[in-house]
């Protein structure tokens, strides 16, 4: 039975408590068969909290998925390569193999998490729910999930495999390979077309609402190159009044700022309760700290002096984005992921995967690829004004969106966005390829470099169907 042990398909959904916060507090049914649990609405409701608990995990928003959005590019490295068995040093100089753990876990936390929606999506038809409303809301939450994780793992790994129904049996899909890319993109507009139709207009904390559905599918419209349907999607966004950007850059992340009005879509965490069992915190805060500053710390995700170096003057982001341990090492680190006092990975802070400053700088983008390149210049301004930066001095087209692409550097750094962006623009091969030649370092890369490896676990399982990526 071992053998069958490493499909990525999982047959058993594992319901467990999402989070401690009152949003999405609910008592989880851990032990009941799936075949017997969905019977009523309560037992619909924990098996959608089980979803958005899969999220928190450490190989999706808890950790890697952060991290190989991050630690790829050239704004952030690995303090010690061979920390966690090379499983975030094999990113910084893209010597990533097939049986690097990491690639594992993200490629099976993400079927897990797809599995858990098509649950969800194949039973809720047949539950009465004492709000039609609400159900068609749950419908939505569920598509918008899928499409997060499927947009993640087409990034990632090019063409994957494409399941939208429940697997009830992981012999169904034996043979079934991997799905070109092509499919996958439209699958995944297809959910958050659905979504949008679907989800309420007002968010609730640890939900999605309209407004995280159109900046989703404008995001994956920007990386098809889409600009006319992206433009559409931001501008409603824009437009609907939902949202707005926080006043300063240091009133945004942490726990003490959760639920602000610039946030459209969040991974919950809560610390403290590990006690319980529940273990509801994030590693993030600790494991995105140079090594010896404190408990469990790994030096993931650190700010390249390059970087820090980069930043104009006066740019209050990099005070409140990041900070430096001027004893142990000197190293730079992202502050937007708090350490807690009660203990290592047990961090409280959310996870934000889309807020307004990526709408905002989106619809700049989208607005200049239009032509319409004094109305981006209005938005880029609205990003570097709140950061304390006089009014950008870019005026031509080209001008502007590198201005644009600049402006996203300093904006989201730390939150896994770097190496999605340089892949969008076209631009991750140079761009990396001039960053080594300046580091000194013997490293080059090209197109196949791009994408991450199919994990080994996966080849193995179906040898004769499920192909490895070039260059592997």
């Amino acid at each position: 039975m071992n053998y069958y042990k490493n499909i990525f398909l999982i047959m058993i959904v594992l319901l467990g408590l999402f989070s401690c916060e009152d949003e999405l507090d609910i008592v989880p049914i851990t032990e009941k068969a799936a075949t017997n649990f969905f019977s009523n609405e309560q037992e619909m409701e924990s098996a959608i909290i089980g979803v958005y608990a899969q999220l928190q995990n450490n190989g999706l928003f808890g950790l890697d998925l952060i991290g190989v959005g991050e630690i790829s590019a050239e704004d952030a490295f690995e303090e010690i390569a061979a920390n966690d068995g090379g499983r975030f040093g094999q990113l910084d100089d893209f010597s990533t193999n097939a049986g690097n753990d990491l690639v594992a876990d993200i490629w099976r936390e993400s079927y897990e998490g797809i599995q858990r929606t098509n649950v969800v999506l194949n039973r809720i038809e047949a539950i009465e729910f004492e709000s039609a409303s609400l159900k068609t809301n749950r419908i939505g939450e569920m598509k918008f999930v899928r499409a997060l994780l499927y947009y993640n793992l087409v990034r990632l790994y090019g063409d994957v495999p494409l399941v939208v129904e429940e697997t009830e049996s992981p012999f169904d899909f034996f043979g079934q390979g991997r799905t070109p890319s092509g499919e996958v993109f439209a699958q995944i507009v297809s959910d958050l077309t659905d979504a949008i139709q679907e989800l309420p207009t007002a968010k609730a904390p640890g939900r999605p609402a309209v407004g995280a559905a159109q900046a989703l599918l404008a995001d994956v419209q920007l990386t098809q190159d889409n600009f006319s349907g992206a433009l559409a999607n931001l501008e409603a966004v824009v437009n609907s009044g939902e949202y707005e950007l926080m006043p300063t850059t240091a009133e945004i992340f942490g726990v003490a700022n959760e639920g602000n009005p610039e946030i459209l879509f969040e991974v919950q965490y809560a610390s403290g309760f590990n006690a319980d069992g529940s273990d509801e915190g994030s590693s993030a805060g600790s494991q995105f700290r140079p090594s010896g500053t404190t408990a469990n710390a790994k030096g993931h995700n650190l700010p390249t002096q390059a970087f820090i170096d980069s930043f104009e003057a006066g740019d209050t982001r990099l005070n409140d984005y990041v900070a430096v341990d001027t004893e142990a090492n000197p190293f730079y680190f992202v502050t937007k992921y708090e350490v807690s006092a009660t203990g290592a990975d047990d961090g409280g802070t959310d996870h934000i995967i889309i807020r307004f400053a990526d709408v905002i700088l989106n619809y700049a983008e989208a607005l200049n690829e239009n032509g319409q390149t004094a109305e981006a210049i209005v938005q880029l301004n609205l990003i570097r004004t709140r950061a304390g930066l006089d009014a950008t001095t870019a005026s031509s087209q080209a001008d502007v969106r590198a201005a644009i692409r600049q402006e996203r550097r300093f904006e989201f750094i730390g939150e896994g966005k770097r190496w999605f962006d340089l892949k969008r623009y076209g631009t991750a091969v140079s761009v990396m390829n001039a960053f080594f030649a300046n580091a000194g370092a013997n490293v080059t890369i090209d197109e196949n470099n791009l994408l991450l490896p199919i994990p080994q676990s996966q080849i193995d399982t179906d040898p004769d169907f499920m192909t490895q990526n070039p260059g592997y």
